[in-house]
């Protein structure tokens, strides 16, 4: 199935399984029993976290926050729910805003692996990669943003001089030329 839509969007939550330095990242969405797990990059959800925080304060300006929908995205459950089989690895994901029906399209596309080109061309043509097309709302993903940028937190401790993690077997430091290893 090339492309499915979730709307209205019940529940929208990203979250991290295992430990600081193996975790595995989700995006997950549910419209009532229909729901989409999508495995995703730490750096997709800072990134999106990140649009998110600078994005939303811009529309809130022109047009407020449902209260109710406010209260009903602040009362949601952001714990993943099982089954945690992806549906698919994101690549990409893109935001755009409908202001008649005052919803944003989250719409993530299927990471498709580049293949190295056989010697003589195949004649089928390569599948379309899959897509997923969320309608949210804006409370939503402010608390999608809010929870995201927590749990990207979570992990491990950041060198204060190079910015990459610290690991806690040791860490050669490029800002140090690599030469010299940093106490953790």
């Amino acid at each position: 199935m090339p492309s499915r839509d979730l709307d209205p969007v019940t529940r929208l939550t990203a979250d991290a399984v295992g430990t600081p330095g193996q975790r595995t990242f989700y995006l997950q969405a549910a419209s009532g029993a229909d729901q989409v797990t999508l495995l995703v990059e730490k750096e997709q959800v800072r990134r999106l976290a990140e649009s998110l925080e600078s994005w939303l304060p811009e529309l809130a300006a022109d047009r407020p926050e449902d209260p109710e929908e406010a209260r009903v995205a602040e009362a949601g459950e952001l714990a993943l729910s099982e089954p945690l089989e992806p549906d698919f690895r994101v690549g990409q994901l893109s935001l755009s805003y409908d202001p008649e029906r005052d919803r944003v399209v989250v719409v993530a596309t299927e990471l498709v692996a580049g293949e190295e080109q056989p010697e003589e061309p195949a004649p089928e043509l390569a599948p379309d990669p899959q897509e997923v097309r969320m309608i949210v709302t804006r409370p939503q993903l402010r608390v999608l943003a809010r929870h995201g940028s927590q749990v990207v937190a979570r992990g491990r401790p950041l060198c204060p001089l190079c910015g990459n993690p610290l690991d806690p077997s040791g860490h050669i430091c490029p800002a140090l030329n690599g030469h010299r290893p940093t106490v953790t």
